[in-house]
């Protein structure tokens, strides 16, 4: 039976986020999980590059998970690459085949699949930079003061 210190137990497509952020930082690339793009959207992960390339990663535990979401073509306009992020057992052929693909579990990834680019216009890709920065600040201050939270919330 768990104690009070014991970390929460994690979803599968957490673990899958993890091994993804760890894989891109050795790419260069940032990462922040759950960050909203805009109003009724919220990606799973969303990586900053070194030139202020963003991608979104969707991560994907099965089938059903795949299935049910109805909003990832909203996602697109948000990002200059797009990706799926699944575990080696999922059934690939499910997914678009003009969308990336990386292949993850907890501790890694590996892009089998490069997605193409899209760039986003100038002002989307600043408004998107200052969402990454102000959304990986904010999740900073939680982990480091918890008992904190602003009268606008967190």
């Amino acid at each position: 039976m768990p104690d009070d210190l014991s970390p929460p137990e994690k979803k599968p497509g957490q673990l899958l986020a993890r091994g993804v952020c760890r894989h891109l930082l050795g790419h260069d690339f940032v990462t922040v999980e759950e960050l909203t793009p805009t109003s009724g959207l919220r990606v799973d992960v969303m990586a900053l590059g070194p030139k202020s390339e963003v991608w979104v990663i969707e991560c994907k535990s099965s089938r059903a998970d795949f299935q049910s979401d109805h909003k990832w073509q909203g996602y697109l306009e948000w990002c200059d690459r797009f990706f799926w992020a699944v575990d080696e057992d999922f059934p690939t052929d499910l997914l678009p085949e003009d969308t990336g693909l990386i292949i993850a579990d907890a501790y890694d990834a590996e892009i089998l699949r490069m997605a193409p680019e899209d760039k986003l216009a100038p002002a989307r890709r600043k408004v998107m930079v200052q969402k990454f920065a102000r959304h990986a600040a904010t999740r900073w201050h939680a982990a480091r003061d918890p008992d904190f939270i602003p009268s606008w919330g967190l």
